[in-house]
C-alpha cells in the first residue's frame, strides 16, 4: 500500500467543509441541467424523425464515450484534473450555445442533434475520469464515505428535480431554452472550479509516454493488483444485474400481471427512494469495514432481484425498495473504497475501466435478459441474474483483504 497523497492544505472536517459542500451543490445543479437537456434532446428527436432514428440520436454519445474513455483515463492520470474539467465543461457550453443558435436560425435537424449527442459523449469520456479523481484530492481518506454518500444523494436529487422540471421547460421554452439552461449550469460549474475549487492533496502523476503505452500499463497494473482488479470488476458490474431487471423486467412483470403502467412508476419511485435512503444511511451509520459491508449489501441485492420475478405486487414493491437501498448503500461504500485504495497514479485509468463496463456490457446484459424472458418463464431471467450477482459477491467476501479494509485506519490510506 502506498501512503496518502502529499498534503497541500489541511482540510477541515467534512461536516464543516463549506467549500466541498458548495462543490456538491454545484455538481447537483449541473446534474439537473443535464436531465433537462436529455429530455429536450429525446423530445425534439421524436418530434422530427422516426422512433428508430430518435433512438439512435439519444444513444449516439455511447459509442464515442466507449472508444475514448481509456484515453480520458490516461489524461486524468497525467494532467491537472481541474484544468481538464474546466476545458471539457467549456466545450459543452460551446456545443449547447451552438445548438441554440442553430435552432434559432432554422428548425432542428437530425444532423445537429446527432452531432450534439456525439460531442457530449466525447466530452464525457474525457471529463468523467478526471472528475472521478477529485474526491481523493479534496477530502481525507476517512471522509470519503461521507463525501460519496452526500455527493450521490445530491446528484440523484438534482437529476430528479431536473427531470421533473425538464418536461415543463421543453414545453415552454423548446430546445433553445433547455440548451441555454444547461449551458448556464455548466458555466457556473466552470466558474466555481476556476475560482473556488482547490485540491488539498496532490496525487502522483503518471509518466509522460504514448497513450497506447499508458493504456497497456493500466491493464498490466490491473493484472498485477488483485485487490484493485476485484474492485474494478465489482464497481463496473454494479448495474449489470440490476439494470436489466429494472429497465426491462419490471415492465414485463407489470404487463404480464395486468398491474398497469402506474405500477411501474410506483416500483421505480420505490427504487429511487431506497437508493437515496441507502446512500444517506452511510453518512449517518457508517460500518467499520466499508468494503465488506458493501459486498454484503450486493448479496442482499441479488436476492432482491430474484424476488422481483415472483410474488404479488406488494412483494415486488418491497424488492424494488430493497434493490434501491442496497444499490445506494453499496455504491457509496465501494466507490469510497475504490477512491481510497486504488494507486493514485492509476486512479483515472481504473475509473475509466469501471465506466466502460456500463457502456460496453450493459447493452449485452439487456439483450440477454430479454432473450431469456422470451425463451423461458419470466421468473427465470430474474433468478439467473440475481443468483449470479449474489454468488459472485461471495468471492470478495471470502477474501481477507476486503474483510479487513477500513478507511478509518491509517493502514488503508493507500493502494492495494
Amino acid at each position: 500500500m502506498t501512503a496518502e497523497p502529499l498534503l497541500l492544505r489541511e482540510p477541515p472536517r467534512f461536516s464543516r467543509d463549506r467549500a466541498v459542500h458548495a462543490w456538491i451543490g454545484i455538481k447537483a445543479l449541473s446534474d439537473a441541467g443535464d436531465a433537462v437537456w436529455t429530455i429536450a434532446l429525446a423530445w425534439t428527436a421524436v418530434q422530427i424523425t422516426s422512433p428508430a432514428i430518435a433512438g439512435l440520436i439519444v444513444a449516439a454519445g455511447t459509442l464515442p464515450r466507449a472508444v475514448i474513455l481509456l484515453f480520458g483515463g490516461i489524461l486524468a492520470d497525467r494532467a491537472n484534473s481541474r484544468h481538464v474539467m474546466m476545458l471539457f465543461n467549456s466545450i459543452r457550453v460551446v456545443v449547447l450555445i451552438t445548438v441554440a443558435l442553430w435552432v434559432l436560425a432554422s428548425p432542428p435537424s437530425v444532423l445537429i442533434l446527432l452531432l450534439a449527442a456525439i460531442a457530449f459523449g466525447a466530452c464525457d469520456a474525457f471529463y468523467e475520469p478526471s472528475a472521478g479523481t477529485i474526491a481523493r484530492q479534496l477530502v481525507r481518506t476517512s471522509d470519503l464515505p461521507s463525501y460519496t454518500a452526500v455527493m450521490q444523494t445530491a446528484s440523484r436529487l438534482g437529476t430528479m428535480a431536473g427531470a421533473a422540471a425538464g418536461g415543463f421547460l421543453v414545453a415552454a421554452m423548446g430546445l433553445v431554452g433547455s440548451a441555454s439552461v444547461n449551458a448556464l449550469t455548466f458555466t457556473v460549474v466552470v466558474a466555481f472550479i476556476a475560482i473556488w475549487l482547490r485540491p488539498r492533496f496532490a496525487l502522483p502523476r503518471a509518466d509522460k509516454e504514448s497513450a497506447l503505452r499508458g493504456i497497456r500499463k493500466g491493464f498490466a497494473h490491473l493484472r498485477n493488483a488483485p485487490t484493485t482488479r476485484t474492485l474494478v470488476i465489482a464497481v463496473s458490474g454494479l448495474n449489470l444485474a440490476s439494470g436489466p431487471a429494472i429497465a426491462i423486467g419490471i415492465a414485463l412483470r407489470a404487463h404480464d400481471e395486468g398491474w398497469g403502467a402506474s405500477a411501474v412508476g410506483i416500483f421505480e419511485g420505490l427504487l429511487g427512494l431506497g437508493a437515496a435512503l441507502g446512500a444517506v444511511s452511510v453518512a449517518k451509520w457508517r460500518p467499520k469495514r466499508e468494503a465488506r459491508a458493501g459486498f454484503a449489501a450486493l448479496v442482499v441485492q441479488g436476492i432482491g432481484i430474484v424476488a422481483l420475478g415472483i410474488g404479488p405486487a406488494w412483494s415486488v414493491g418491497a424488492a424494488s425498495f430493497t434493490i434501491g437501498a442496497t444499490a445506494g448503500y453499496a455504491s457509496v461504500l465501494l466507490g469510497a473504497t475504490f477512491a481510497a485504495t486504488v494507486d493514485p497514479s492509476y486512479l483515472g485509468r481504473m475509473g475509466s475501466l469501471t465506466r466502460l463496463g456500463d457502456d460496453v456490457l450493459m447493452p449485452l446484459a439487456m439483450a440477454a435478459f430479454g432473450a431469456l424472458a422470451s425463451a423461458t418463464a419470466l421468473w427465470v431471467p430474474f433468478a439467473v441474474y440475481g443468483s449470479a450477482m449474489a454468488l459472485l459477491m461471495i468471492l470478495p467476501l471470502r477474501n481477507p483483504a476486503f474483510r479487513e479494509i477500513s478507511l478509518r485506519t491509517p493502514a488503508s490510506q493507500g493502494t492495494a
